[in-house]
């Protein structure tokens, strides 16, 4: 009797999981699956430094922004750029540098190093990180993006579709419980 009972409760789990799955997929940190990896060069630098940005991956337009220099955009069908470093950035800071693929929508940050001094030969690439840590020393690069409810930074449909679909199903499942409830009730 109690298998029979809870069989409804299973089968709306199951679908709502279904739902939620190919949404949850396409939901990773940054926007979609991507082989986008930006690349700076050299990663750690002195004030008033030039650095070569690399758009790897990215087919189309890259939008480059940091609180360190200014904003830089890569062409479609180019791969590289380059910026120089504010000469009044803070020495010892870690800037958090963030590449926008146009194509894909994908975004992602890199690490910025300022040193004390000059740097004579370029250090390995930094690697990317897609999101950022809350120990991360890395300054925010502009300030807080106001609006976004600090979550997202664009709505995608298939997510919305997903989370209109979980309310409904928990909404029918709940009054199918308590209509049964109540007729059980009664007898």
């Amino acid at each position: 009797m109690r298998a029979i009972r809870v069989a409804p409760l299973a089968l709306l789990g199951a679908g709502a999981l279904t739902l939620v799955a190919p949404s949850a997929a396409l939901a990773s940190p940054g926007g979609g699956t991507s082989t986008f990896n930006p690349t700076i060069t050299p990663s750690v630098i002195a004030p008033g430094g030039r650095v070569t940005l690399g758009s790897g991956g990215c087919t189309g337009e890259t939008t480059i922004s940091s609180g360190v220099f200014d904003t830089t955009v890569i062409p479609s069908g180019s791969t590289t750029g380059s910026a120089t470093v504010d000469t009044g950035a803070r020495r010892g800071a870690v800037y958090a540098v963030t590449f926008r693929c146009g194509s894909t929508g994908t975004s992602r940050n890199v690490n910025l190093t300022i040193t004390g001094g000059a740097t004579s030969t370029p250090t390995p690439t930094a690697t990317p990180t897609t999101v950022p840590t809350a120990s991360s020393t890395a300054l925010v690069p502009g300030g807080v993006r106001g609006g976004l409810g600090g979550s997202a930074g664009s709505t995608d449909t298939a997510q919305v579709a997903a989370g209109a679909a979980l309310v409904a199903a928990a909404a029918g499942g709940a009054l199918y419980f308590a209509r049964r409830r109540t007729a059980a009730r009664r007898h």
